[in-house]
């Protein structure tokens, strides 16, 4: 096994369909995989897929060691973008030493996990029994974990190949839940003599948010209810209004389309606020833009005044980003919000929000207050996809396989952390006690955005950690 057939099985990855709630083929995939080398495999009434790789000779007495990944990607792609996730094959490119999706994300998020447990599958690298493990739905509310039901697999070890810096070691995670809020469409005039405008975010780096939430990135959504809120004063109806992604994606962009009574004075504070912007993230989102211009309108009502000043406040209310950073873990945040989306299906406006926290009462919290805003508008409020986090176990046994692995390869220690992203371990944990587990995986950046990468010297040092790891496990 080595990072050339890693990456090999991965370039044929990123040619499967594989958006969260469409992984049938990739799962057919996996079963063909399966099928062809004669190995054992077991899907599940959900669709999480177990392949099963009998012990090698002289390992029979090793115990089972789990290999877990998921199926699915987040997929989003540029504005303009006519890429189709059912359909497509994801186009990369390789620069400077890193694996690259320009215009869509790259699903090495991952599909690098998935990539890696099949060349052990393929491999004669000496093991004990290894089952593979290809869960579903992780990126939409970790369903393939969810719904497992206890015993579908039987090792009492579980490495999770869904980490994204080479060198750290992971041993918990927060857990969270989504809260949304429905707006129930209402419409009324546009006073007379007032003027339609497109207004344009965007430009946005965008990013993971529970990886990405720290970085102070823009919030398109966030800031696109900045800029209407500032309206209101002068005077400002809502036509429509559309921005962001997943629920686990910071939002990178937000169009609306506004009704004012002077289009001069408000496509110069967009000057403005342009500008503003400009200055604010120069660093975290170099490429930020606003832009107001003057727009046709046909076929488009407008909302009535009443639910437009409801949204725009909900909106510009609503919490987003750090809320609390860890008191036990230097570094580490504790408790987070995600403004997501706000997008229409027609009969109402649905607010999209994620929260957070290593802390289970941390993360109702911070639910809570999202719930107070978005419902104090109006909004009728939905808690769903709760998931536990995993509690660090720093006497773990794998944690000292890995550790001593790495030190022996590379002549340094790992870093030990917890991540505030979500992971599937926590899961586990719920439905099969006791197990000892832990998290790593190659340098990925850009994740849950276009532009998302693979750092290949990281992937080399991932390979060969996990081969080692693999071989001398007991």
């Amino acid at each position: 096994m080595d990072a050339k057939t890693v990456l090999n099985y991965f370039e044929q990855i990123t040619s499967i369909p594989r958006e969260s709630g469409h992984e049938e083929p990739m799962t057919a995939f996996l079963q063909q995989f399966a099928s062809g080398r004669g190995l054992e495999c077991k899907v599940d009434g959900i669709g999480n897929v177990l392949i099963i790789k009998p012990a090698s000779p002289g390992r029979e007495g090793v115990p089972a060691l789990v290999l877990q990944c998921h199926q699915d990607m987040v997929c989003e792609k540029v504005p303009g973008s006519r890429h189709d996730f059912l359909k497509d094959p994801i186009r990369y490119v390789i620069e400077d030493g890193w694996m690259i999706a320009k215009e869509t994300t790259l699903g090495a998020d991952d599909g690098i996990g998935i990539a890696a447990c099949l060349a052990l599958l393929d491999s004669d690298l000496p093991a004990g029994r290894l089952e593979c493990l290809f869960t579903i739905s992780e990126e939409t509310g970790m369903d393939g974990a969810e719904y497992m039901q206890a015993g579908f697999f039987d090792g009492k070890t579980l490495i999770n190949l869904d980490s994204e810096d080479e060198g750290q070691m992971f041993i918990g995670c927060a857990g969270g839940l989504n809260t949304t809020a429905s707006f129930g469409i209402e419409y009324g005039p546009v006073p007379e003599g007032w003027t339609t405008l497109k207004v344009e975010i965007g430009g946005g780096i965008g990013g993971h948010s529970g990886d990405d939430i720290n970085k102070e990135r823009m919030n398109a959504v966030q800031q696109m209810a900045r800029f209407l809120y500032a309206e209101k004063r002068t005077g400002m109806l809502l036509l429509s209004i559309c921005g962001g992604g997943k629920p686990n994606a910071i939002a990178r962009d937000c169009e609306a389309i506004i009704a004012v009574p002077s289009a001069q004075d408000t496509i110069a504070r967009a000057e403005a606020f342009d500008a503003a912007l400009k200055d604010e993230f120069h660093v975290s989102d170099p490429a930020v833009f606003a832009t107001a211009r003057k727009a046709t309108a046909e076929g488009v009502k407008a909302l009535s005044q009443n639910l437009s000043d409801r949204l725009t406040d909900a909106l510009f209310g609503c919490p987003h980003g750090v809320a609390a950073m860890s008191q036990d873990i230097e570094g580490l945040v504790e408790t987070s919000t995600n403004l997501a989306s706000v997008k229409s299906d027609g009969d109402s406006y649905i607010v999209t929000t994620s929260q957070r926290s290593s802390i289970l009462s941390g993360k109702r919290m911070m639910a809570d207050k999202v719930e107070a805003v978005l419902a104090g508008f109006g909004g009728k409020v939905e808690h769903k996809y709760e998931y536990p986090g995993w509690k660090p176990n720093v006497h773990s046994h794998i944690l000292a396989v890995c550790v001593d692995s790495y030190k022996r390869l590379f002549g340094h220690e790992p870093e030990v952390k917890a991540i505030h992203a979500g992971l599937e371990c926590g899961l586990f944990l719920e439905k099969f006690p006791g197990l000892d587990m832990i998290s790593f995986g190659p340098t990925l950046r850009g994740v849950h955005a276009p532009g998302e990468k693979l750092e290949l010297a990281s992937l080399d040092k991932f390979v060969a950690h996990l081969s080692d790891v693999v071989s001398n496990f007991r």
